[in-house]
Formats: C-alpha cells, sequence, structure tokens
C-alpha cells in the first residue's frame, strides 16, 4: 500500500473551500484508491493533512498522471500557499 501524505498552508480565507474542494472533487476514484483522510495539524489552524492510500505505487503514479488531476491542480494551487509532500509504503 502506498499513502501520499500532502501538508498544505490553506489561506486564511480559503479553509471552507478547502474543505468543500477535498470532500467535493478531489477524492479520486482511480483504480487502486483505497480511501482518503483530512487531517487537522493540532497546533497550526491553516495547516491541514490530506492522507490518501492507494493499493500500489503505480496506481498511485496513474492517479497523478491522469487528466482529472490535472485539471484540480490549478483549483488547489489557488488555496493554499504551499505544501509539503511524503510518500509513503506499508511495509508488511
Amino acid at each position: 500500500m502506498i499513502e501520499r501524505h500532502v501538508t498544505f498552508h490553506v489561506l486564511p480565507d480559503k479553509k471552507s473551500e478547502f474543505f468543500s474542494f477535498f470532500y467535493d472533487e478531489y477524492l479520486p476514484a482511480s483504480d487502486g484508491f483505497l480511501s482518503a483522510n483530512l487531517l487537522q495539524v493540532v497546533d497550526s489552524e491553516l495547516d491541514l493533512m490530506m492522507i490518501i492510500r492507494f493499493d500500489s505505487f503505480e496506481s498511485a503514479a496513474n492517479w497523478r498522471g491522469s487528466s482529472k488531476h490535472q485539471d484540480l491542480k490549478p483549483k488547489l494551487k489557488v488555496l493554499n500557499k504551499g505544501s509539503v509532500l511524503q510518500v509513503l509504503e506499508a511495509i508488511d
């Protein structure tokens, strides 16, 4: 399993839009998608972390390269002022 953890520093006036965007538009519906969560960083009101799980590295790569994901990137960019990505692989 692959997890993509992306922490976004959301713009102060865009937090509710970010929530709507994540739940209404962003959630992947691609092959290999397992689940997703949106987490609030406890000590930073404007830092939100997306955790997206895929069954394999290939499924995650296919999502990143999909036209849907590419179309969503500009919408996401206007909601935050920076992000940090970590890609993790489950160890059995």
